[in-house]
């Protein structure tokens, strides 16, 4: 067995396995945890397949910002998460219809798996890298120029999907001091300001 080889499956397992514990973990803070594990281990494959930039996206981006931000969320909110599993036991028969639905289309598109014409040089990741041209540069051309427009508009439906998220969640409440910027542009900077001529020993 090939370190490379070695490598392939101690990631795969790894990925699978934090995927799993992910799932099945009853403390929210170690289900993050695992969650992180079963990025970097994803991130380990991209490495063997020669795409680095794909890997590196994955750390920086999942790791660094997503499952971080999970965890402090987790850690720092006050959830009643055996409330939570309550009401999700209501739903687990639903689920594991749906999930044996998607393992059975999984196994359909497997089944009927085949390699298309012109791509045998992708079989190994040292053909890749062999064109002449780093794989981020073919990525950077393939996203940036035969998919320019598709790239540009996944962008704005994210976009719009943010600002969506941001006007559902608003709300106003009237304890709450809101900052009114058109007063504090227009204010008299005379009247925002009184002088007070205070005496000594007489107090405010």
């Amino acid at each position: 067995m090939t370190p490379q080889v070695f490598a392939f499956y101690l990631f795969a397992i790894a990925c699978v396995g934090g995927g799993l514990f992910t799932v099945i973990a009853r403390n929210p803070v170690h289900s993050v945890l695992w969650l992180i594990l079963a990025f970097l281990s994803a991130a380990g494959l991209f490495v063997l397949l020669g795409a680095e930039f794909v890997a590196m996206l994955l750390v920086i981006v999942y790791v660094g910002a997503v499952a971080v931000l999970f965890l402090f969320v987790v850690m720092m909110l006050d959830v009643d998460f055996a409330e939570l599993k309550a009401e999700m036991a209501k739903y687990m028969p639903l689920a594991l219809l749906i999930g044996v639905v998607i393992l059975m289309q999984l196994a359909l598109a497997f089944g009927v798996w085949t390699t298309a014409e012109g791509v045998t040089m992708a079989v190994a990741p040292d053909a890749i890298i062999g064109v002449g041209r780093h794989n981020t540069d073919v990525l950077g051309r393939v996203l940036y120029d035969q998919y320019f427009l598709l790239f540009q508009l996944a962008g704005l439906i994210l976009l719009v999907a943010m600002v969506g998220a941001i006007v559902l969640t608003l709300r106003h409440r009237d304890w709450v001091k809101r900052q009114d910027v058109l007063q504090q542009m227009y204010r008299d900077p005379a009247k925002a300001m009184v002088l007070k001529d205070v005496k000594s020993g007489q107090g405010l």
